[in-house]
């Protein structure tokens, strides 16, 4: 199987929704759409919910057709802004590959930094790390991180 790039996987998410003669739409998804569409949990990264067992507030993985969209991972650990970033990125690498899935194939990632004075110093652990090849990238510094972690880090990559 040939290698595919993130553009290309992008492109063919679009042309995929254009043949679908607007199965997908902004508002919502049309029946037809929803029942294509299958949403599992993948193991080991979500937990397996046994009967009568209450709902989890959230899941930490989540694959939609060849997407998987990975729930923020932090560092609850006392350590610099540097340090976090790199527990953070080695513990989302090891739930890809458990995923079947790899740094290169991340396509969007999402940063939280406690403090937005950490930006450059988050940036030297971050650099490099997704290949040649970066995802887009949104930081925010929402002025606190649950567990007081310097920096949380979720992201989108395909299978």
């Amino acid at each position: 199987m040939e290698k595919q790039s993130r553009r290309t996987v992008l492109k063919g998410a679009v042309k995929a929704a254009v043949v679908a003669g607007g199965a997908a739409t902004l508002g919502g998804r049309s029946a037809q759409a929803q029942s294509a569409a299958k949403i599992e949990k993948r193991a080991p990264l979500a937990k397996v919910q046994k009967p009568g067992a209450e709902t989890p507030l959230f899941n930490s993985a989540i694959s939609y057709g060849n997407l998987l969209f990975l729930a923020g991972v932090g560092a609850h650990f006392e350590g610099t802004v540097q340090e976090h970033t790199k527990h953070v990125l080695d513990e989302l690498e090891q739930n890809l590959k458990d995923a079947g899935s790899s740094m290169d194939k991340v396509l969007k990632v999402n940063v939280y930094l406690s403090d937005i004075k950490d930006w450059a110093s988050m940036n030297e652990a971050y650099k490099g790390r997704f290949g040649s090849m970066p995802p887009v990238r949104t930081t925010v510094a929402p002025g606190g991180i649950p567990g007081n972690s310097l920096v949380e880090i979720d992201l989108i990559a395909y299978v």
